[in-house]
């Protein structure tokens, strides 16, 4: 294992460290229990939204803090859901009297301890809703699948219906509305190494590549051969577009997203053949993100995430924001 780090122990908060010394402009960070949170916060009379997951997966969540997005993000250890004691205090942080909204991707640790939160803020006597992003179209039962790529487009979609001085309800259902218009499929080349497990977290043989990959480092829902570029973005459109139930004239949000260790060179040539298979179909790409917005520390291989859209839906993405990671 060869990583740029001091001491696997200490690689996740020497992170978070230097994260805070880089955005000092835009945020500030809490330590112990640690979460981040926007410089200005609490805004007064304006819905909280509050977001967590392991590190490893950035710049998700700590990239998308600041004003159009996220109030405050908890990061846990390495691929691992931060506690409901870090929500519970980043909740009182941040909250400025509209109540809270927690963005949960569907995994059972982050399901968990978001459920003890709620439970310990209303205890608090704050208003809490929480919406469910479960958008990986590589697990067959909808309740079971994972949240990855979708929770960009929720979270940013959200944090605009909060800026506007929308209630707690009216932000939670249109977050909810984003989350289930949105579908995603990652294939990885390469597995990744957690610096406190120092080897990959599972092998893949020379020549095949992982369909359906979450982004903890967990193998996919099956294998298949190495394939050229255009090749692998068909086998991953085609499950998106049946899932979603795209048709001809349906105008979508695109992301393409890096897991960590693949160039942007190669995300464009994804980006390319996607762009063009959705054209053929008639279905007009209005907005694209393409990069490294949601990872899985060093995994060589991508996600595609696409929502889709109506007015309103886009007028929310095309609101302002100012965050590390998003800034228009």
């Amino acid at each position: 294992m060869r990583k740029l780090i001091n001491h696997p122990s200490n690689a996740a908060i020497e992170s978070l460290e230097g994260f805070e010394l880089a955005y000092r402009q835009l945020l500030r960070v809490h330590y112990s229990p640690n979460f981040i949170y926007r410089k200005d916060a609490p805004v007064r009379n304006k819905v909280a939204l509050v977001s967590g997951s392991g590190s490893g997966h950035e710049p998700l969540n700590s990239g998308y803090v600041g004003k159009g997005m996220l109030d405050a993000c908890c990061p846990g250890a390495i691929f691992t859901s931060p506690t409901p004691i870090q929500y519970l205090a980043a909740t009182k942080a941040v909250h400025g009297g509209a109540g809270v909204l927690y963005v949960v991707k569907n995994y059972m640790g982050g399901v968990l301890n978001t459920d003890m939160a709620l439970e310990l803020a209303a205890e608090e006597g704050i208003a809490v809703a929480s919406v469910l992003v479960h958008d990986d179209v590589a697990v067959d039962r909808d309740l079971n699948r994972r949240g990855t790529g979708a929770t960009v487009f929720v979270e940013k979609i959200a944090g605009a219906a909060a800026e506007q001085g929308r209630s707690l309800p009216e932000v939670t259902a249109v977050a909810k509305r984003a989350s289930e218009a949105t579908r995603s499929m990652g294939v990885a080349l390469t597995s990744c190494t957690s610096p406190s497990v120092g080897h990959p977290t599972f092998q893949l043989p020379e020549g095949q590549i992982e369909f359906g990959v979450g982004i903890h480092g967990e193998p996919g829902r099956r294998r298949a051969l190495m394939a050229k570029s255009d090749e692998i973005v068909d086998m991953m459109l085609a499950p998106i577009m049946h899932d979603l139930r795209l048709r001809a004239h349906d105008r979508v949000l695109v992301l393409v997203s890096g897991l960590g260790g693949t160039p942007q060179h190669e995300l464009y040539i994804v980006y390319r053949h996607l762009h063009h298979l959705l054209e053929r179909h008639s279905i007009k790409v209005e907005r694209q993100l393409v990069g490294n917005y949601i990872t899985s520390l060093d995994m060589a291989g991508c996600m595609v995430s696409i929502l889709r859209l109506d007015e309103e839906l886009l007028t929310l993405w095309d609101a302002p924001v100012c965050t590390p990671t998003l800034s228009w």
